[in-house]
């Protein structure tokens, strides 16, 4: 994984129309009692036009950057009356109005109102207005897909109290709607909050809406910053990072007695004293002449295989289980079996398709070809159309006139669907092993399993239990051709297909 990038930017001024409108509203409201109630004239008249022409400015402004427009070019408004703006207002209306209508000295009283809120509402925009307020961003360049990763925003001294930030996630990113902030201990303020993955690609993070109060309160500063953050969603290969994959193939083929790899396979290892209990078959004749003792030869497993990964990208792969659309987790199971088969000393290949073949990658051997299978399956886009098994597979059988392990990852919904991708699979497996991957969905099992407690519930677990009987036949007529199938659930997906190629490998029935 990258380190993070820090990206340092200016707030701009955003449009805000609404509270415009509000505080206009309730100016006039004032400007309103004070004419119906006195006699216009000597103060009371400047205040009323006064507050008549502040009414009138606040509510054009507010209607303009409401439909879009600003007011002029060079201006845009990144401040809005806060609530407390709202409620002195509305106190000073109240106040207003009862002065005026109880007291002589009505229009006097009003003026000085309407004066000192005028004056508090300034004196809070001049203590807080202490120029432009500095955010710099950090996003590390890469993430696993279904992982998190830390965004943090950190704030220069300058706003008057901690700002909260909303960020419009992109479609293959989630996190927090309003992202808070606390003070730091040598000034300004700081944002520490985790988004997750959801999908691969680069996500780019376009701006923060970020609001803070002033001084006291009556007001909020509502700047848009905008950023240039991106980051890469990339296929999970925590299980080849953290050296699990490592651990599992090297204890089964490079072991100290290599339980798996010597003796079962047809790849000569070398030559040993031959003891009671080997097969007198092992015996080289010839060598054992010229030695004059008895030499046994010792095998081990075939390196070298042929690997397939194909990759049925169809809309049917894009479902969700778990969190991830499925063809997330195909990727990420299929690069551990290309990490394991490198390791193994067979070559790996990839074959992607949806109604067309969109990919192919030779089969490579060693860490080159992983990384080389890594990148491509980071560039493989998502689909929504429907999947061609027959012509997909046919153009890979052609592709490889070599015996492989060919290894599909597909699914399906129901025996009808299924029919053409079982022919093309037998067909496959007269010349090639082959490895036939579904990813199961823990939600449809847990409802058929579930106890219903409502006919909603029954229903449900009657067409889980359906669709999973369904499946079962499907899956059982596989097998009958000789393909080995796996459907389980993701969180089992890598572990279970590791094993299965290594069992498969050690039985030489690639």
């Amino acid at each position: 994984m990258s380190d993070t990038r820090p990206e340092t930017a200016v707030p701009r001024r955003p449009r805000a129309g609404g509270w415009l409108i509000a505080a206009a509203a309730v100016l006039a409201l004032g400007v309103l009692a004070a004419v119906l109630g006195a006699d216009v004239s000597g103060n009371g008249a400047w205040a009323s036009g006064l507050g008549a022409l502040l009414a009138a400015g606040l509510l054009l402004a507010g209607l303009r950057l409401r439909a879009g427009r600003r007011l002029w070019p060079r201006w845009r408004l990144g401040l809005r009356p806060a609530r407390r703006l709202l409620l002195l207002g509305a106190g000073a209306f109240a106040v207003s109005a009862v002065a005026l209508a109880a007291s002589p000295a009505g229009e006097d009283i009003a003026t000085l109102v309407w004066a000192a809120t005028g004056a508090l509402a300034l004196l809070d925009l001049g203590l807080s207005l202490r120029g432009r307020a500095r955010v710099e961003a950090a996003l590390p360049a890469e993430v696993f897909v279904g992982e998190t990763a830390p965004l943090t925003l950190r704030y220069a001294p300058g706003p008057a109290s901690a700002p909260r930030a909303r960020v419009d996630w992109p479609e293959g990113l989630e996190g927090p709607e309003v992202i808070e902030s606390r003070a730091e201990t040598g000034g300004g303020y700081l944002a520490e909050v985790r988004l997750r993955a959801r999908a691969r690609g680069i996500w780019r993070i376009d701006a923060l809406w970020l609001t803070w109060a002033s001084r006291f309160g009556l007001f909020e500063f509502t700047p848009r910053l905008a950023t240039d953050l991106a980051i890469a969603a990339v296929p999970n290969i925590r299980p080849v990072s953290s050296g699990r994959i490592d651990v599992t193939v090297r204890s089964a083929l490079h072991g100290l007695k290599e339980t798996f790899a010597r003796g079962d396979g047809s790849e000569f290892h070398q030559l040993r004293d031959f003891t009671a209990g080997m097969d007198i078959r092992d015996i080289d004749w010839k060598r054992s002449a010229r030695h004059r003792s008895l030499l046994a030869k010792e095998t081990r497993a075939e390196r070298n295989h042929n690997v397939i990964l194909a990759l049925d990208n169809g809309y049917q792969m894009r479902a969700e289980v778990e969190g991830l659309p499925k063809i997330d987790h195909a990727v990420n199971a299929a690069l551990a079996v290309a990490w394991a088969a490198a390791l193994g000393g067979d070559r790996t290949g990839l074959f992607a398709y949806d109604a067309q073949p969109r990919l192919f990658v030779p089969p490579a051997a060693g860490r080159s070809g992983f990384a080389m299978l890594r990148r491509r399956t980071a560039e493989l886009s998502y689909a929504s159309v429907e999947a061609n098994h027959t012509l997909a597979l046919s153009r890979l059988s052609a592709r490889i006139p070599r015996r492989s392990l060919i290894v599909v990852f597909s699914d399906f919904t129901d025996p009808t669907t299924a029919e053409l991708l079982v022919e093309t699979l037998g067909t496959l497996s007269r010349r090639h092993a082959m490895i036939f991957v579904a990813i199961g969905d823990p939600a449809v099992a847990r409802a058929a399993e579930a106890r219903p407690e409502s006919l909603d519930d029954l229903a449900r677990g009657v067409a889980a239990a359906q669709m999973r009987a369904e499946r079962r036949v499907v899956l059982e007529r596989l097998a009958r051709l000789g393909i080995t199938v796996l459907d389980v659930a993701p969180g089992q997906l890598t572990a279970r297909l590791v094993s299965t190629y290594l069992d498969l490998k050690a039985r030489e029935v690639i």
